[in-house]
């Protein structure tokens, strides 16, 4: 193993001290969050595969579950490099309309044609929209949100540019759907969480497809869209615990308790540096010398990984409008804490 240590986290905290870290900068961090981040409801941080340190906020706890918005998107990533490696899906260069035999490309649609599956991992595939919220409204109210995203899919004909887009990820979903035959959720349940003690995430009846049942407080376990495909870009439950073991999985080169779960070279892949800071659906910075990679979504959700130092954190949070920069509160209070 390349980290030096059998990754099987055991949620106890020990001395930060022991893996580097100081304990009395560490506790300054719990005030701080109360004063200026109230809509941080949990923050778990671990150097060395070992917790240092684990809060919650606003009356939850270690059992329960938050929407983690676009962290979704992250782990939409890791099953299809885990497709990949089990060869359900070829490459990344393989062409998205060729896993829709059924639907009815026009020989005119070029630009359509030539989006690959590298395109929609890396948010380059020409999509019209300007924002993720323009996405998300409309997507979410389609009868059948894969048409929809393949008929989006090329009019923008500007393939390459960076634009990021939730339709995309959800035919990231669906082609996990159609060459497992098993939705996202099941097939992250059986090759992704379960194997690394995430909680599994059972299926649930959505009523109305409204945006209480989609986004709001009706969302349970992992939303889909009618014909049964999980959603792709947003819509995952997960505790703070399991957010954890995920990003922990990442820093650890794939490997959980001495099991591979998704290859390295996926990893690699994955999380690293472009010009777009943009990696397969991981968001990529690189500051002072220390690049880090992370699973971000509204409202500050994130996943953190630091490699540099060993460090993964898990910040699930109230989704609202305009949340504090999570990499200030982690560069200023947090990484000034290792002491070696």
């Amino acid at each position: 193993m390349d980290k030096g240590y059998c990754l099987d986290l055991k949620f106890e905290n020990i001395d930060p001290s022991s893996v580097g870290m100081d304990s009395k900068k560490l506790s300054q961090l719990e005030p701080l969050i109360i004063s200026q981040y109230s809509n941080i409801n949990a923050i778990i941080i671990a150097r060395r595969g070992s917790i240092v340190f684990e809060k919650y906020y606003n009356g939850y706890n270690a059992d329960d579950t938050f929407h983690v918005a676009s962290v979704t998107k992250s782990i939409i990533s890791a099953l299809i490099g885990i497709a990949i490696d089990k060869g359900y899906i070829k490459d990344v260069e393989q062409k998205v309309v060729d896993f829709f035999p059924e639907y009815n490309c026009s020989p005119a649609d070029i630009y359509k044609k030539a989006v690959t599956i590298r395109h929609l991992l890396t948010m380059t595939a020409p999509y019209p929209f300007k924002n993720t919220t323009e996405s998300l409204e409309r997507l979410s109210k389609q009868r059948d949100w894969v048409k929809y995203a393949l008929n989006q899919l090329g009019q923008n004909k500007n393939i390459g540019t960076f634009k990021y887009s939730s339709a995309g990820v959800h035919l990231l979903s669906a082609i996990i759907t159609n060459t497992t035959g098993k939705c996202a959720r099941e097939f992250a349940n059986e090759h992704l969480f379960k194997p690394i003690g995430m909680r599994e995430i059972p299926d649930y009846d959505i009523e109305n497809f409204d945006f209480e049942d989609l986004f709001g407080k009706n969302l349970k376990g992992w939303a889909k869209d009618r014909q049964g495909n999980t959603a792709g870009g947003w819509g995952l439950t997960l505790s703070a615990r399991d957010m954890l073991r995920f990003g922990s999985l990442y820093l650890n080169d794939g490997i959980w308790n001495n099991k591979r779960i998704i290859s390295k070279s996926w990893i690699e892949e994955s999380t690293k540096m472009n010009s777009n800071e943009y990696g397969y659906l991981w968001w990529l910075c690189e500051e002072d010398g220390v690049l880090w990679y992370s699973a971000m979504g509204a409202g500050g959700n994130a996943i953190c990984c630091i490699p540099k130092y060993d460090l993964v954190i898990a910040i699930p949070s109230k989704i609202v409008f305009k949340a504090r920069d999570r990499w200030q509160l982690i560069k200023k209070h947090i990484l000034t804490s290792i002491i070696e």
